[in-house]
């Protein structure tokens, strides 16, 4: 799969920077079919994720109580981003360090595992390989952290 690192200039700020993932021949990234798959149904957690992006973005830098941690494989980065403990709209995304989130797909999640959802379950695979390709490229060198960590930096087209 080949894909691009777009950054999301206005999901970005002075504690954290927000990259989202178009795929090869898409036109629209992962978190852009989110937004308006998700955008009619659960328009408050939707707005509820973007103030808390914004926040993260602008005042607070990535705190781990935001996420729900360890959604992929140990040390991939995986997790989700929820407005609230109690709803249910996952926005899955990988962490870079305390500064970098790259941000996917997503949806309801209705079942107790994510593996019985077959769309959350793709969604979650594919972040699984994007976070797999882009730490090769950071081991590589083909892609690198900004000094302040706050960027990326090199080759974003995987």
């Amino acid at each position: 799969m080949r894909f691009t690192l777009q950054k999301i200039e206005a999901l970005s700020g002075m504690k954290a920077s927000c990259y989202s993932v178009v795929v090869e021949n898409e036109e629209k990234s992962l978190f852009e079919k989110f937004l308006e798959e998700n955008s009619v149904l659960h328009k408050d957690e939707i707005l509820d994720i973007l103030a808390r992006l914004n926040t993260i973005a602008q005042t607070t830098g990535i705190r781990r109580g935001f996420f729900k941690e360890f959604e992929g494989n140990p040390g991939d980065g995986v997790c989700a981003l929820y407005d609230e403990p109690s709803r249910k709209l996952r926005l899955y995304c990988i962490l870079f360090g305390e500064k970098i989130i790259v941000l996917g797909g997503g949806g309801r999640k209705s079942v107790q595992k994510l593996q019985q959802d077959a769309k959350l379950k793709a969604e979650n695979f594919l972040l699984r390989e994007v976070s797999k390709t882009i730490t090769r490229a950071i081991i590589t060198k083909e892609t690198a952290f900004t000094d302040d960590m706050l960027e990326f930096t090199g080759d974003l087209i995987f």
